[in-house]
């Protein structure tokens, strides 16, 4: 039987690897990663990185979300999530079916508001909440765009598409998240929008990051940066251009080109230095913050833990600053800890995340491979361990 939904990637991989009749040794030759890291993973004394689970994924020929179990079904459906997803399926179904005679849409000004709105409440974590708005939202705007097709328009429903990408990327589904990004670039052409044709293809590479296609991220950030080509210049062109950059500088130390890496974080921060905090700019969160967290995910993804862990205590982090961004970095930190041994620490920053980011945290995969990794340290822990186990179902 596989195993259980609550069980670690390196349990998933060791299934898996059985099934495809490969060795240890095997796999580890096969997929690059070194065999004392493999065998770390798969008893689950250290949380499977990104990486080390896209190269086994590569090499076992399975996505990437099946070994990292997504989507947490059970957790879901316990937070009553799991009925919110099939409204925004639907809703991204009917784009191409013009108006709807059963919806009447309110000024398009109301309804930008409302997108507005709902970008705000991702960053601040309540995806239950945006995801229980959005369905009507994105109706409301098809039709809008239908009815009285404009620039303006298209943008609307372009930003709600966007919203849809962002709460199923967080809930853990994958092939939704492509589906809504389709529909933002449908939307994105006929508003005749460089900028967001430009962020879609950053966001598009974000996908291809998760999935551990790191080629094809970087082609994508190519050709998001040639369509910025042709926007206005302006500070909205400075801060997506900036954040291109960084998705690329992520791509880049993923595939453990530190060059690269560097080469795109250092212009990121030049265009951070002209633009300041530049956070509900497309609420990309893009800054000087930004640039820093965005380096601490880099020296991690080279597997440089130490200096990872020293950057991150070298910033400051501004108060107010994006919810969701903090918690992410403090889960990329936590593994980050794990792997330079400072155990209490790491499992400080997991609820560090979860207090700012309950609901992102809960489904965050780097959580739950840390927390997995912890386990083996568990009796140096804390009391409050285990109930945090228990929070995330495992």
């Amino acid at each position: 039987m596989p195993p259980s939904p609550g069980e670690h990637a390196g349990a998933r991989i060791r299934h898996v690897r059985k099934v495809r009749r490969l060795t240890q040794r095997e796999l580890a030759d096969l997929s690059h990663v070194s065999y004392s890291t493999l065998t770390k993973v798969e008893q689950g004394a250290m949380p499977a990185s990104p990486s080390v689970v896209g190269a086994v994924a590569r090499v076992l020929s399975v996505p990437v979300s099946e070994l990292q179990g997504q989507p947490y079904v059970d957790e879901l459906r316990q937070d009553q999530l799991d009925g919110l997803i099939n409204p925004i399926r639907e809703a991204l179904n009917v784009y191409d079916l013009g108006p709807d005679p059963d919806v009447v849409p309110r000024d398009i000004s109301d309804l930008e508001t409302d997108a507005d709105g709902l970008c705000a409440q991702v960053r601040a974590t309540n995806i239950k909440q945006v995801a229980t708005e959005l369905p009507a939202l994105i109706r409301e705007a098809t039709t809008t765009a239908h009815l009285s097709p404009s620039s303006r328009s298209w943008q609307l429903l372009a930003s709600a598409y966007r919203t849809a990408y962002d709460v199923t990327t967080k809930l853990g589904f994958p092939d939704l998240c492509t589906v809504a990004l389709d529909r933002m670039d449908w939307a994105a052409q006929r508003a005749s929008d460089p900028v967001l044709s430009g962020m879609r293809q950053y966001l598009r590479a974000l996908a291809y990051l998760r999935a551990s296609d790191y080629q094809t991220g970087k082609r994508l950030i190519g050709l998001g940066m040639a369509t910025l080509g042709q926007a206005e210049p302006g500070r909205v062109l400075d801060v997506v251009t900036g954040q291109l950059h960084l998705g690329a500088a992520v791509l880049a130390g993923r595939d453990k080109d530190r060059s690269a890496a560097e080469g795109h974080l250092a212009e990121a921060a030049r265009i951070a230095k002209r633009t300041g905090p530049a956070e509900k700019v497309h609420w990309l969160s893009f800054g000087p913050t930004n640039v820093g967290v965005h380096r601490v995910s880099v020296l991690a993804e080279l597997d440089l833990y130490p200096e990872a862990v020293r950057q991150a205590k070298e910033m400051h982090v501004p108060d107010g600053w994006p919810p969701s961004r903090l918690a992410h970095h403090h889960a990329e930190v936590a593994r980050a800890q794990v792997w330079s041994g400072s155990t209490e620490d790491a499992f400080k920053s997991l609820q560090a995340a979860r207090k700012l980011a309950p609901q992102q945290t809960r489904y965050h995969p780097t959580v739950r491979e840390t927390y997995a990794s912890l386990e083996a340290a568990k009796r140096k822990m804390p009391g409050t361990f285990q109930n945090f186990g228990s929070w995330l179902g495992m």
